[in-house]
């Protein structure tokens, strides 16, 4: 069920590094989002956002991974990215590749991946979900990236000496 966008009450300022790896391919759709995701982003107050644009969604992995390596760290990577399911089972394949290596990379690497990388069986389900002001998964990635920063501040060790 598809729930309405709705900002998220922050902190004056936020603060957070966060990246964005966004796909090329259905650009129309990924733009959508990455307006979103940058909007929620700025309104919380982010630091500093850095956008990286790959050709298609199965590029998104490696760039993540390599964000995920730099240093100083990200506070989270955000994925984003728009799949359309065409004749052949190649949609599924992909975004199966594109789920399991983010998920290694943020358990890794310790850095949270928020995976918008996205499959779908119609170009109306991904204008719904990618272009609407009342629901954009592209916003809601951003929520979720703020709100894992803030889970994995809290868990930092208090010495600032990683685990």
């Amino acid at each position: 069920m598809l729930k309405p966008v709705r900002p998220r009450a922050t902190s004056p300022k936020s603060g957070g590094r966060f990246a964005i790896v966004a796909s090329q391919y259905n650009a129309r759709y990924v733009d959508g989002m990455l307006r979103a995701a940058r909007t929620e982003l700025k309104r919380a107050g982010a630091d500093e956002v850095r956008v990286v644009r790959v050709p298609g969604a199965f590029e998104v992995p490696v760039v993540a991974g390599a964000l995920a390596r730099q240093y100083p760290a990200w506070d989270a990577v955000i994925c984003l990215g728009v799949i359309l399911q065409g004749e052949t089972s190649h949609a599924e394949h992909v975004g199966e590749a594109v789920t399991a290596s983010l998920a290694q990379i943020a358990v890794s690497s310790g850095v949270p991946m928020i995976h918008e990388v996205l499959v779908f069986t119609s170009e109306e389900q991904a204008r719904v979900r990618c272009l609407g002001r009342e629901f954009n998964r592209g916003a809601e990635a951003a929520q979720t990236a703020l709100k894992m920063a803030a889970v994995m501040r809290e868990l930092a060790p208090a010495d600032g000496i990683p685990f």
